[in-house]
């Protein structure tokens, strides 16, 4: 515990904060570029080969991965032994198991951005269709993937109501912050939350009906989830406005850096 509430560890933290909101912004590019007719892969593997794409990219990746490592264990730390300023035990215990979810999704980026940093080949959508598959193959497969994918609209529901709600402000120390910058962090943060929470969604309702169809390949995330979203009526338009949302949010990670309650 010592080790991951030390100081270093927490400036890292946020450094993995900052990255984080990169991804975010480099997701909502992307999906833009997918909104006007482009190619590429709107997700966070598409945000990281982008990245590792650029002048010094892979130097900026070991960095990434750095800062997402120490972020991750920031976040397991506030989960065994953080928020003990929120009342009642309730909702501390909530916000503890928010924090393990927070430190499983980093934990997960970083490994993503140590395989790209390293030259190692992410997954393509032809593996994660036939892992699918297998899985529909299993005892009740289609049922575990169905309970998958609800499991993860309410997870997007939770992140839609912490938006509207600007539940999030607990997490900050917006005590000394300029008024400007409060209110900035605040309104990007009720747009990011909810935009967040509106992708989130869209994947898990894929999933849902990935069991329902038996059709694997609406089960394989992000990229599937915009692009699905961009090939329905207004498409274009709806999908720039999650793209907004989603660059809202990434805007948002870097004030949570700045700002986040130690």
């Amino acid at each position: 515990m010592a080790a991951a509430e030390s100081g270093p560890v927490k400036t890292l933290g946020r450094v993995g904060l900052v990255a984080y909101g990169v991804v975010h912004l480099l997701v909502a590019y992307l999906a833009v570029r997918v909104a006007l007719g482009g190619g590429g892969k709107a997700d966070k593997t598409g945000a990281l080969q982008t990245i590792a794409e650029q002048p010094a990219g892979r130097f900026f990746l070991w960095v990434l991965t750095a800062g997402l490592v120490a972020l991750t264990l920031w976040q397991l730390a506030e989960a065994g032994w953080g928020h003990q300023y929120r009342r009642p035990e309730r909702r501390r215990t909530l916000q503890r198991l928010v924090s393990l979810g927070e430190a499983g999704i980093a934990g997960a980026l970083a490994f993503s951005a140590f395989k790209v940093a390293s030259g190692q080949p992410g997954k393509s959508k032809q593996e994660k269709t036939a892992f699918v598959d297998k899985v529909f193959d299993w005892p009740a497969g289609e049922l575990l993937v169905a309970a998958i994918g609800l499991g993860i609209v309410a997870v997007a529901l939770y992140l839609v109501h912490r938006g509207l709600t600007r539940r999030f402000v607990e997490d900050l120390s917006l005590a000394g912050a300029e008024p400007h910058a409060r209110d900035a962090a605040v309104r990007l943060g009720q747009v990011g939350w909810t935009a967040l929470g509106v992708a989130y969604g869209i994947i898990g309702l894929l999933l849902v009906y990935a069991a329902v169809s038996y059709d694997p390949e609406k089960a394989t995330g992000m990229d599937t989830a915009l692009k699905t979203l961009a090939g329905q009526p207004y498409g274009t338009v709806l999908l720039l406005i999650v793209a907004a949302g989603l660059a809202c949010f990434g805007a948002y990670c870097l004030f949570d850096a700045r700002y986040r309650r130690a």
